[in-house]
C-alpha cells in the first residue's frame, strides 16, 4: 500500500503514458474473479476472523478493480494522465479504511482484550445475581479463536459447592446470552480464614 502510494506520487509529478484500453480489460477480469469469489465467501461465518478478512479482501479488491475501469475510460476519452496516480492513491485510502477494523480486532486477539460484542459488565452481573452467589471476582473473558471465547472467574458462594448441574447451567446461561464457549468456574465460600490470593476484584 505504501509502494503504491509513493509511486502515485511520484507519477502526479511526471505523468506516463497509459494504455486505457489494457487497463480496462485487466480491470474488468479482475472485477469478475474478486466478486464471484466474494460472493462466495458471502455465504461463509462472518464470525470467524479469517473468513471475514478473505471476505473483505475480495470485496474492496473488486471496488477497486471497478474504480480502475472508469479511470480507464476516462483516460481513452479525455487523455488526462493525472487520472492513473490519481485512482491509486485513492486505491490506497481505501485500502487502509478496509483493513483498519480487522487490524484492531487482530491486536485485540493478540492482546487477549475481551472479545468486541461481549458486554464484560452485563456478564458480571449476571453471574452476580445467580443464586447463591455473593461476590464475583477475577473474571476473565478472551478469545482462544476467532470463533471461540473463554471465561474463567471465581463466584463466592458460602453455602459451598452447588454441584456440577448448577455450575452447568450458568456455562449454558453464558453460551446463550453472551455467546462464551468454554467457561471455568472456581467456587469459594468466602471463609475469611482462607481468603483468595487474587482479591481485589479485577475484570480482564
Amino acid at each position: 500500500m505504501g509502494a503504491i502510494a509513493v509511486e502515485a506520487v511520484q507519477r502526479l509529478f511526471a505523468p506516463a503514458p497509459v494504455g486505457g484500453g489494457t487497463v480496462i480489460a485487466v480491470a474488468l477480469a479482475g472485477v469478475a474473479i474478486n466478486g464471484i469469489s466474494a460472493l462466495l465467501l458471502a455465504r461463509g461465518d462472518h464470525g470467524d476472523l479469517n473468513v471475514k478478512s478473505a471476505f473483505a479482501h475480495m470485496l474492496v479488491d473488486t471496488l477497486v478493480s471497478l474504480g480502475v475501469v472508469v479511470s480507464g475510460a476516462i483516460i481513452l476519452a479525455s487523455g488526462w494522465l493525472w487520472i492513473d496516480p490519481a485512482a491509486s492513491l485513492v486505491i490506497a485510502v481505501i485500502i487502509v479504511i478496509g483493513t483498519w477494523h480487522l487490524l484492531r480486532h487482530s491486536l485485540d486477539m493478540a492482546l487477549n482484550a475481551v472479545p468486541p460484542g461481549i458486554d464484560a459488565s452485563a456478564v458480571r452481573r449476571h453471574l452476580d445475581e445467580t443464586a447463591g452467589v455473593t461476590a464475583v471476582h477475577d473474571l476473565h473473558i478472551w478469545p482462544l479463536s476467532t470463533t471461540t471465547t473463554a471465561l474463567t472467574c471465581h463466584l463466592v458462594i458460602p453455602g459451598g459447592h452447588p454441584g456440577d448441574a448448577v455450575l452447568a447451567r450458568i456455562a449454558d446461561e453464558l453460551h446463550e446470552r453472551y455467546g462464551i464457549d468454554h467457561v471455568t468456574i472456581q467456587v469459594e465460600t468466602g471463609d475469611p480464614e482462607h481468603p483468595c490470593v487474587l482479591v481485589p476484584d479485577h475484570i480482564v
